[in-house]
């Protein structure tokens, strides 16, 4: 488990999920965020669910439930959760994510805990190879970000595609220059669309997706923002390794 210095503990952390048709899967992310240390309060938005998911939420009553009367998509649920949030430090976790463990929650915390990286982003062992090879996600939906970073731009947000909360943040932290720790999951996994809902189905959400984060910005636009994020990353404890090397123009300065 990585080392957080006490100076830093301090620090109280939201933790804002946000879930649609989740019931099979939200229970063992829950088990790790509800009991966290440096989780002083965790709320999940209920999207919509026409499954069980409140009910097994309901069943861990540390857990603060905030159910939307209809399916508004993720970018709207964050929005919510992000105006429910009472602390300065928000960590974003999906709810379909397997094999989360309290060390992992801990070390996605850390960088901006100790003060190392002013935002930080997980890589999971099953991100597209591309991103494990340069050792960034960039639509990684796990985060720890400053509450003030989305909460003055609620409107905006309200107003994004279904699934373009993560394209719309990158911009947010590019344009502010924010320093990024990318933190190496390498035991956990994201549920895929077409294991929830079958082959077809799956494949069908997931392009609805890609249309979504396309409605956002335009595709060299995603390749770009990629680019600079890997600029903006910073050294810590659970980097994330990577094989394929970009040179910064800066070096050419030193």
């Amino acid at each position: 488990m990585t080392a957080i210095s006490a100076s830093s503990s301090h620090h109280r952390v939201s933790c804002i999920i946000c879930a649609y048709n989740e019931a099979p899967r939200i229970g063992k992310v829950l088990a790790a965020a509800s009991v966290h240390p440096l989780l002083d309060e965790v709320i999940v938005v209920d999207d919509g669910s026409t499954d069980g998911t409140a009910e097994v939420v309901k069943g861990f009553p540390s857990v603060r439930l905030i159910t939307c009367a209809t399916n508004g998509g993720k970018s709207a649920a964050m929005a919510i959760g992000v105006a429910a949030a009472q602390n300065k430090l928000l960590m974003l976790l999906d709810a379909d994510l397997k094999g989360l463990a309290t060390e992992h929650i801990t070390a996605l915390a850390a960088p901006v805990l100790g003060g190392t990286a002013d935002i930080s982003l997980s890589l999971r062992q099953n991100s597209l190879l591309l991103f494990r090879a340069i050792g960034l996600d960039f639509v990684s939906g796990e985060r720890v970000v400053r509450k003030e970073l989305l909460g003055e731009a609620l409107k905006e947000i309200h107003g994004l595609p279904r699934f373009g909360i993560e394209v719309f943040m990158n911009h947010l932290i590019i344009t502010r220059r924010l320093s990024v720790a990318v933190v190496h999951w390498p035991h956990v996994t994201q549920a895929r669309k077409t294991e929830k809902l079958g082959y077809w189905k799956g494949i069908r959400a997931e392009w609805r997706m890609i249309a979504d984060l396309l409605k956002v910005t335009y595709p060299l636009a995603l390749f770009s923002q990629t680019v600079r994020l890997f600029f903006l990353r910073v050294d810590h404890a659970d980097r994330a390794p990577f094989s394929v090397r970009i040179k910064n123009p800066r070096d050419n300065m030193l």
